[in-house]
Order: C-alpha cells, then structure tokens, then sequence
C-alpha cells in the first residue's frame, strides 16, 4: 500500500456509535510548546514567588503537572535530538550539536512519524538545536531536520544587539567590557515592543498557523529561545525584580565544593564568570524578566489556539529541552547533572482529562510514544521511551523506577531514583562519583558516596547504572 494511502487511513476519522448512529471521531492535534534553558524553579505554577508567569500557570491548572521529569542530557544540542529521534543520546552518538538524522538514517522521528500518517507539521524557530544567539542573529535553520516538516519557519532577531539599555554581567568586574555575543551573561532591557525580538515573532506565527484551518490534523512546534542568554526582553518586563538588589540568590554553605569531584563543579561559577554579589542578583532579574516575557508569548498562543475553536481537540505540551542553575552552589546555566539542571518542567494537557500533579519519574523520550498513542498512530519500534499516558488519568502510576542523563561535556551520568541522585562521571567511575540523599537533603548539599555506611548504595547504583549502559549499546542503531 502506498505510503500516502496508508497516512489516509490512519487519520481518516473514527466512527463511533451513539445512538444507533455513527458519529466521526476527529483526530487529536498537538501543540508543542518548547522553552529554552528553563528551569521549572522559575515558574509560579512550581512555587516561585517572584517571578510570575500566568500563561503557563493556567496550562498547569487544566493539564497534568509533572514534577519528576528529567532530561537525557543537559544541554540543547544531544537533549533535543534525544527526545526528537526517540533514541537515549548514547544509542545514537549524538552528544553534540548536530542532527541526528545522520546516524538515524530512514527512521521516523517523533514529528516525521506524525507527518507520515497523514499530519501538517511546522516548527516555529527552534525545536532541533539552532545556535542563540547566534543562530537567530543569522535566521538560519541550525541543525534542523528538512524531513521532519510539512513547513518550517525561522524568527530572527536582534538578540544582545538590540537597542536598550544592556550590561555583560560575565568576566567584567571593572565593567568595561561591552555588550557582547555568544554564550554570555548579558543583560538587555531593550527599546520597543514584543514583536521586535524572536519570541514575539515566533507567537505571531505560531498563532497565525493555529487559526488557518487546515483538512489534516496538525503537529506543531513552537520554540522560545528564552531565557537562553542573551536574557534580552523589553524593558517593560523589568520592573517587577528591580532593584535587582532586592533579589534573593539561593542558599549556599561554605566548603560546598569540598566533597565532590573536580568534574562536578559546573562549566560555569560565580568564581569564573568574575560576578560579584551585584552582577548575580542582576543576572537573576535579566532571566526571570525574560521567563515572564517568554511567558507572554506563550499566552498569546494559548488564545489563537481557543479562538480558534479547535482547544477541545489539542494536546497541549509544555516544557523545555534541560534545566538552569541560578546560583544553586554557586553554579549558574546548564551542564550540571544536579536536579537544577536535569530537572524540566513538563506540563501536558489533554482535552477531556481532569487536571492533576503527578510526581513520578518521567523522562522526556517519553513523549514521542506516549503523544502518539494518544493520537492513535503507530509508535515506530526504535523508539524508547515509554507511554505515560496512565498518568494523565491516574498521577500515582509509575513506570519508572529510575531516570536516566548525561552530561556529555563532563563524561557524566545521572540515575536519579525516588530516593537517590547519582551522579557518575566517565564510565569506569574514574572521573569520581556523588551521592545525594533527596529524601534528607534536596539541595544537594552532602555528598554521600564515600561514606562507609553508603557503600552498599553505592554498589547498587554503579550496578544499575552499568546494566543501563549495556542496555542502551545492546538496542542502539546497529541493531
């Protein structure tokens, strides 16, 4: 049978019977919302109470909220291609940030899987990875998957260029470096409106694609590039956190470094960027200003998609592609295996479910399955993640008992149990290890693994977390 018959059939309607007579069941979209470098620490619908974003805060109230979900690397470029392929970052080899269609060859990805049994799918900016800033400076499509869409679209914007008043926060203590790009702590409280910057132009596409009506049903992903630095907003979204002296930075011990290793001191610290107690506080109110300038744009997706009138017949996800660190030992962005960092905040909500929080382990590689069989197609075989559809329904189920991230730059590893969080840097454990107790210290403050009175933990986890690793080459791409 002809592919194109095939993708008829599987999204032709569904005939039910209600009363003697056959009603058509119309297939389910899905609205894909992805922030990047978010941790969940900065929303009001997960407890902070600074930094308030309602948009996503009302998602949260009519969907599931997931407390537990981790991602399968820290940082964009092997996350995205991770959750997107389908495959764990080790059973592909895509540790960097590339396109995983190279070692992925015909196999569907999640939004190609969707396309091929009969969907519209868009993405709007950045879904697989695309440089910020630099990537949206340009316009370009980054390292995107032509295969993936029926359409993609890019929005370009000024980014740390744009007009306002800006500050880098990062290696300039005598603050005479200028604005500057690349993957810097700069400040921008910019000039102008919303539609100025990416974000504003990827809602005004996003919504416009959600209001034309279309025969096929639609996978559509949208990308905020914030609050990825540069932390650029509209001035407007600034008053709220100044003074930024005024702004709490989280809680910290002396000697917090002293018992982990080398490796699990993040990439980036408050001692290597040079930012003194000021530029730290100032650096929190830049992201939490372009959290709620991210949070705005998504609430004008939301209403193009009610105006619509097609929200009874969408899944709606929120979430994004790793966590942050906003000072938490006195680390900062990502990279880090520490909860801050592979932690993500995931929302999803499905038309006709009741609300509810769920606080089991899930990864993100379960979306692709579990968003499919929601919508009745076909889960392609290599996929592995797990349906967690359950827990829509039931937010006690569980079919985790562990989650699984790697942090690539830092040969490391995270199994994160109910109870444990351990971190493993390089393979054979040489690079050193961690243990955290997150039922007695959820800060991470005490590292546990050389304790006598934790070996047997330690065993047991160095265990688990090998049989995982054979596990992933035993299922990668060659077989």
């Amino acid at each position: 049978m002809r592919l194109w018959m095939l993708s008829l059939i599987l999204v032709a309607p569904m005939q039910l019977a209600v009363g003697g007579q056959t009603t058509a069941k119309q297939p389910m979209n899905v609205l894909f919302i992805i922030s990047d470098d978010l941790t969940s620490t900065a929303l009001s619908c997960y407890g902070n109470q600074v930094c308030q974003t309602p948009n996503i805060d009302s998602l949260a109230a009519e969907g599931t909220r997931f407390t537990r979900a981790y991602c399968q690397a820290t940082y964009c470029g092997p996350s995205r291609a991770s959750f997107l392929s389908g495959y764990y970052p080790h059973a592909t080899g895509v540790l960097g940030y590339k396109s995983p269609r190279p070692q992925i060859g015909d196999r569907q990805t999640w939004p190609q899987c969707f396309k091929d049994q009969g969907y519209y799918t868009a993405r709007v900016s950045k879904i697989y990875h695309m440089g910020v800033p630099g990537g949206i400076e340009s316009g370009g499509d980054g390292s995107d998957d032509p295969i993936s869409w029926t359409e993609r679209f890019n929005s370009q914007g000024p980014e740390w260029k744009a007009a306002g008043d800006g500050e880098t926060l990062e290696n300039n203590p005598d603050g005479t470096r200028p604005v500057v790009g690349g993957n810097t702590f700069v400040v921008v409280e910019a000039d102008g409106g919303d539609d100025v910057h990416s974000d504003g132009k990827t809602a005004a596409k996003a919504s416009e694609l959600i209001r034309k009506r279309r025969e096929q049903p639609f996978w559509l992903g949208v990308g905020f590039v914030r609050p990825h630095v540069p932390f650029v907003a509209p001035a407007t979204y600034f008053p709220p956190f100044k003074p930024f002296e005024k702004l709490s930075l989280p809680e910290r011990v002396d000697d917090d470094w002293d018992d982990i290793p080398t490796l699990g001191i993040n990439y980036k610290t408050s001692r290597n960027m040079k930012m003194d107690l000021r530029r730290q506080r100032k650096a929190v109110g830049g992201y939490y200003a372009s959290v709620a300038y991210m949070d705005a744009q998504v609430g004008k997706v939301l209403a193009a998609l009610r105006e619509s009138g097609q929200e009874e017949n969408t899944i709606v996800v929120f979430t994004s592609d790793h966590g942050y660190h906003l000072g938490e030992h006195d680390f900062w962005a990502k990279v880090s295996l520490r909860d801050e960092s592979s932690q993500v905040p995931l929302i999803i909500k499905v038309p006709g479910k009741l609300p509810g929080v769920c606080d089991s382990l899930v990864e993100m590689l379960d979306l692709y399955p579990t968003l499919a069989n929601l919508c009745d197609l076909q889960v392609p075989q290599h996929v592995q993640g797990k349906d967690i559809s359950e827990m829509l329904d039931d937010p006690t189920h569980s079919v985790r008992d562990a989650a699984f991230c790697v942090a690539p730059m830092r040969k490391g590893f995270l199994l994160r149990t109910d109870r444990w969080a351990f971190i493993q840097y390089k393979e054979d454990a040489s690079g050193g290890i961690e243990l955290f107790d997150m039922q007695k210290d959820p800060k991470q403050f005490n590292n546990l693994a050389n304790l006598p009175d934790h070996a047997n933990v330690v065993a047991d986890m160095k265990s688990r977390l090998t049989e995982k690793l054979a596990d992933l080459r035993a299922n990668d791409l060659n077989h």
